[in-house]
This record gives structure tokens, C-alpha cells and sequence, in this order.
């Protein structure tokens, strides 16, 4: 099959690409990166800026490109915001993408209205990224996703995409949850992929601390709660100075990223998720433990029934202390853990299984 995925979110189009191509098919990813993250892809749509020489030359570009985005078997677009363009502006070339190829399928892997939408009814998750419990979180980060993605344009793209598109696949618990009642004919859970063999397991013996490592985007630390991670993660650094050490990383680049990954034993993920998405996926492959989400729906929808390596966290930060300050004092539960991640995410994860499910949806849909 000839495959074209367009747009990137932490590596998932890259790595889903690295597996089809093990099994034999063409397959073209092109996206800006994920920005500063700078994620490798065949075709490179990243726009330098929003002034207005720098758009008026990357609608030039597009225009360029979309010519050599026909014929292909499937198409997958990221997100229905699949290029860096106002939502009024990416409908032509959606329209485009479904004109002159036989499918095209979106993913329900980030933010978009569906996902807005179930957190603000404060029905269907306990808490989340808008909500907790009966109430709503309100921040500016959030305002801001609000007014764009449930209010405004975006939203309005996202649900003619998710209407208009072959097929939605969901790649988390929660983005399941968001879109099935609306799409359950139409959408499919897959769980996110990784190339086991691009990464070694990490060996936790060697030094005398834990090494707790924490990755922070300034722009979205409220949103995701790496802010209360951090103070949770602070405050037993001080309590046990001789037990644990912090690294920190705050928006580097992916290589850099997994350098200073790879010299940790613990990994602090999004404190209101109720699954590990893909960094910490990419921590688990590796043996590091995870601390974040790990709630039952989490292994319920993988049909996960004796596997338990993620360290579950209620979001707030007395919860959190609690169970690194359990780390701390503990550390001879490391390395099961680290053997549970490593076998949850063959199990579970692994690129070319993964691809697999990919293939057989694609092509019954």
C-alpha cells in the first residue's frame, strides 16, 4: 500500500511509519515536527513564522507540495488541525487530500473539540485536563483551548473532519471515551506504537539515588500539571537529600530529551491523564517507571489483566508526594517495575503489531 501520514504528535506518525515499512509498504511521513521537538519526516511542513512573509511562503510551499499528496491508498492526518494554518483556512486542503486519494482517516490523539467536549461535561472522566470532578478547570491555558477548539473554528473543523473522514482512530483511553458516543461505527482503538528495537533497557544499579526525571513545556505546565508534579517532586528532594536527585528538562529538543531521560530511573508523566501517552511509553520501553496515569480504564481497554508497572497518581500534589516519597524510601521495587514496563510495552505497544491493527482497520473501514 502507498500511505501518507501528515502532521506529528510525540513521534506517533514516525514510528507507526517505521513499522508499516517493516512490513513491506510505501509509506511517506510528512509534518513540521512537532515544532521544537523537530521529530524526523520525509517532507518537512514546518513554518518559520506568523508574519506575513513567512505565511504568504509556506501557503507557496503547500501549494507546491499538496500536488505530489495524490494517489495513495490511505491518508492519516494527525489531527483535524493537521497543518500550521487557522482551521478556516486547512478545509481546501482536506478537501484536497479526500479528493485525489481512496481513504482518509484522522487520529483522536490530542486536543481537539471531542476531547474539549467530555471534559467539560464533567460526565465522563473523574477529572481531566478541564475538569475536576463537578467542576471546571479554569486557567488560562484552558480558556484559550476552550474558546479555539469548543467554541471556535477549530471546533467547527474538527467535527466536519470527524463526520467527513473513512475512519477515527483513537490512541488513548481518553480519546476513546471523548469520541465514542458519537462515532462508534466509525472509530477504532489502537495504542500508541514503539520500536523496541530503537531503544535498550536501562540498567538501575550504579548509583546510590533515585533518579527522578521530569519534563516540563513552559507553555502548557499548568495545563498538564507538571507544575504540581514538580512541587510534589521538590518537596521530597528536600525531605531526602540523600535518597533521590531531580533532572529536569524543560522544552528540548526529543535527542536531548532522551539523553537526559536515559540517566533516570523514574519518569513524572501528565498528572491529569489516566493513561501513559508517548514519552512515557518511550520511558517504559526503556525500564524507566513511570509516575502519572495509570487508572483501570487504562488497563481495562487494553484487556490488561496482570500487568501493573505504571505508579497511578490522583491529581494533587499530596498524592503525588506520597507515592514518590513511597519511591524513595523503597527503591528495591524498582526494577520489577522496570521489568512490568518493558513486558507491558511489547505486549501492548510494539511498532509493528501496532501497524498491524493499523492495516486491518484501514483496510476493512
Amino acid at each position: 500500500m502507498r500511505i501518507l501520514l501528515i502532521g506529528e504528535y510525540s513521534n506517533v506518525h514516525w514510528t507507526l511509519a517505521e513499522g508499516l515499512r517493516t512490513l513491506g509498504h510505501d509509506v511517506t511521513v510528512a509534518s513540521d515536527g512537532d515544532y521544537w521537538k523537530d521529530y524526523r519526516r520525509d517532507i518537512d511542513l514546518k513554518r518559520k513564522s506568523l508574519g506575513k512573509v513567512d505565511t504568504a511562503t509556506f501557503l507557496l510551499r503547500l501549494a507546491w507540495l499538496f500536488p505530489r499528496f495524490r494517489g495513495y491508498d490511505v491518508v492519516q492526518i494527525i489531527n483535524p488541525v493537521f497543518l500550521d494554518l487557522s482551521a478556516e483556512k486547512i478545509y481546501p486542503f482536506y478537501r484536497y487530500l479526500r479528493r485525489h486519494n481512496k481513504k482518509v482517516f484522522m487520529g483522536a490523539f490530542g486536543m481537539d473539540y471531542y476531547w474539549v467536549k467530555a471534559g467539560l461535561d464533567c460526565k465522563t472522566f473523574r477529572y481531566s485536563d478541564f475538569n475536576m470532578g463537578d467542576n471546571i478547570r479554569h486557567n488560562a491555558d484552558n480558556d484559550i483551548y476552550i474558546a479555539d477548539w469548543y467554541e471556535g473554528e477549530k471546533g467547527k473543523l474538527t467535527q466536519y473532519v470527524a463526520n467527513d473522514c473513512d475512519g477515527i482512530i483513537s490512541g488513548l483511553y481518553e480519546y476513546d471515551a471523548s469520541y465514542r458516543p458519537y462515532f462508534a461505527e466509525k472509530l477504532k482503538f489502537i495504542p500508541f506504537p514503539i520500536n523496541m528495537g530503537a531503544v535498550s533497557p536501562l540498567q538501575h544499579d550504579g548509583h546510590a539515588k533515585v533518579r527522578f526525571f521530569i519534563g516540563i513545556q513552559k507553555s502548557r505546565s499548568e495545563y498538564k500539571g507538571t507544575d504540581i508534579m514538580l512541587r510534589a517532586l521538590e518537596r521530597v528532594m528536600s525531605d531526602y537529600p540523600e535518597r533521590c536527585e531531580m533532572i529536569k528538562a524543560e522544552s528540548v529538543p526529543f535527542e536531548q530529551y532522551q539523553q537526559m531521560m536515559n540517566t533516570s530511573d523514574v519518569m513524572l508523566d501528565q498528572l491529569y491523564s489516566y493513561t501513559p501517552a508517548m514519552n512515557a511509553l518511550l520511558a517504559m520501553a526503556k525500564g524507566l517507571v513511570v509516575v502519572g496515569g495509570g487508572e483501570p480504564e487504562n488497563y481495562d481497554i487494553l484487556h490488561e489483566d496482570e500487568l501493573r508497572p505504571i505508579i497511578n497518581v490522583l491529581p494533587n500534589e499530596d498524592d503525588v508526594y506520597e507515592k514518590l516519597q513511597w519511591i524513595a524510601l523503597h527503591p528495591d521495587n524498582i526494577p520489577e517495575l522496570s521489568h512490568q514496563s518493558i513486558e507491558y510495552i511489547r505486549r501492548h505497544h510494539d511498532h509493528v503489531k501496532v501497524a498491524h491493527e493499523y492495516l486491518d482497520f484501514w483496510t476493512t473501514n
